[in-house]
């Protein structure tokens, strides 16, 4: 006998993760396909479109081979805000430039806060100018490759890229949208023509819609290649931590929700507009919400590089190599900064630093480090968000790395909060599997995936770790200068 299902699937920076669903939330079956990211230039990390697309065909074919499931929708979700220009047809004109881990695009965002006003941009949009900023890409594009935007007319994302191919439709959502800054008006929640006229003048930008409305059926082709039953619902899906936002019910006000994956990302639901220089002021997954975000350049990848460097089979070695260190990692420190930094100090030629090294130092005590490096990281972004306005009353972790014991502890630790850790913490796919499953009836995120568990802080090790806090944030201030020359070399 079959059941009725939902697929959701989301396009991540290291992999794709696809997810079938009952519509009481229990998981049917799971698929994931590895990949990498090309960084042709320093600065500069990018993806080639059709791997999205042909990952979620190996994606779907896989959930669906021999299942007793009838699917009834699709949700989309994927890394963002990123810029895929295509023209008129929507045959992409080059790779995708991917979101705040490529720094390309710091000349245009300076030219523009001077044309635009840096205050008047982050009133009108809710976000100063960063690395994240999709609209400051556009503008790379049409000031270093003329030919390529003379030919583009469309302006995609992962999860709006797998909506057209699914369904033919050109539509983006709301929240993905207000992270164009700035293209978008926050406060009117639609794009803001004078500027997105001025900075990219012949693109059509795309109808808007909410991340769980649908914006169109599988079409006739697209079902032949994946398998899928013509005519079901396709969401509009969102980019992905809003997603796993989703996935976990982290939605009240004063919510946070802590992704722990490839980069670390933190968005906490607010009553209302707030902004801040060094924070991310959005639209959010559902309507009438907002969120002030941050998101962190790396922190899963750091672990994943150190694993390669020590040749390492798997991490669970690594973790238990990292616990026998113990808290402070033996006197080590880390800036975890070695794609850059996002939020909340906005630099892009901040680097990597880990102090304290001897000779006596471990693998275990560097893979401790990286650990905690997150964790201070977290910190200094919480600490953001209540400074700006925002209220932290409730945190949960989604994610790959929430699945661990020892890395969500040391973040409590660190922050002196408890995490929730749900029954789910699969992340994105989960959550545009839900978005679908909302489409054909009503279901309750608490019911799909309660609280398993929770991560409580232990006061001693909180106080302990103050120190080490404080000298985190002077670490970053001392060796900023120096940062900068090293980064200018490493572009040369």
């Amino acid at each position: 006998m079959t059941v009725p299902a939902v697929i959701g699937v989301d396009i991540g920076t290291s992999s794709s993760k696809g997810v079938l669903v009952a519509l009481d939330g229990h998981v049917l079956r799971t698929a994931t396909r590895q990949h990498a990211v090309q960084r042709p230039h320093p600065g500069w990390v990018e993806m080639d479109a059709e791997t999205w697309w042909q990952e979620f065909l190996q994606l779907s074919r896989e959930l669906l081979e021999q299942a007793a499931a009838e699917v009834v929708a699709v949700g989309v979700s994927g890394m963002g805000p990123c810029v895929l220009l295509t023209d008129e047809a929507g045959v992409p004109l080059r790779p995708a430039i991917l979101y705040g881990i490529d720094t390309r695009a710091t000349p245009q965002m300076t030219r523009l806060d001077e044309e635009l006003g840096a205050e008047e941009i982050l009133r009108r949009c809710g976000s100063a100018l960063s690395t994240q900023a999709a609209g400051a890409k556009v503008s790379w594009v049409a000031d270093n490759e003329p030919e390529v935007f003379a030919r583009a007319r469309r302006l995609f994302m992962p999860s709006s890229w797998l909506v057209h191919k699914l369904t033919g439709a050109y539509v983006l959502d709301q929240h993905s949208a207000s992270q164009c800054t700035p293209l978008y008006d926050t406060r009117s929640r639609e794009w803001y023509r004078p500027w997105a006229d001025l900075i990219a003048p012949g693109l059509e930008l795309p109808p808007l819609r909410w991340p769980g409305e649908v914006a169109g059926v599988v079409s006739r082709e697209a079902a032949a290649f994946t398998g899928l039953p013509a005519g079901i619902p396709v969401i509009t899906g969102t980019i992905d931590a809003w997603a796993e936002a989703i996935s976990v019910g982290a939605q009240g006000v004063g919510d946070l929700m802590l992704m722990y994956g490839t980069t670390m990302f933190l968005v906490n639901t607010v009553p209302e507009l707030v902004t801040s220089p060094c924070l991310w002021g959005t639209v959010g997954a559902l309507p009438d919400t907002r969120n002030l975000a941050g998101g962190m350049a790396t922190s899963g990848a750091i672990t994943g590089w150190l694993r390669d460097l020590f040749g390492a089979s798997n991490y669970t070695s690594l973790l238990q190599l990292a616990e026998r260190s113990g808290p402070g990692a033996n006197g080590l420190l880390m800036l975890p900064y070695f794609a850059g930094e996002r939020t909340p100090v906005m630099d892009p030629d901040a680097r990597g630093i880990i102090a304290g090294l001897t000779l006596s130092h471990t693998r275990g005590d560097l893979y401790r480090a990286a650990l905690e490096a997150t964790g201070f990281g977290v910190r200094h972004n919480i600490a953001a968000i209540e400074d700006a306005g925002g209220d932290v009353r409730r945190v949960v972790a989604v994610g790959g790395g929430a699945q661990g014991l020892l890395w969500t502890q040391i973040v409590s630790d660190i922050t002196g909060r408890p995490q929730e850790i749900p029954s789910q913490t699969i992340g994105a796919s989960y959550g545009g599997a839900f978005l679908a499953a909302q489409t054909v009836g009503a279901f309750s995120i608490e019911d799909w995936n309660p609280v398993k568990e929770i991560r409580e802080p232990n006061p001693q090790l909180t106080e302990r770790y103050d120190e080490f806090y404080a000298a985190y944030l002077d670490l970053y201030t001392s060796t900023r200068t120096i940062a900068h020359t090293l980064a200018a070399h490493q572009e040369r």
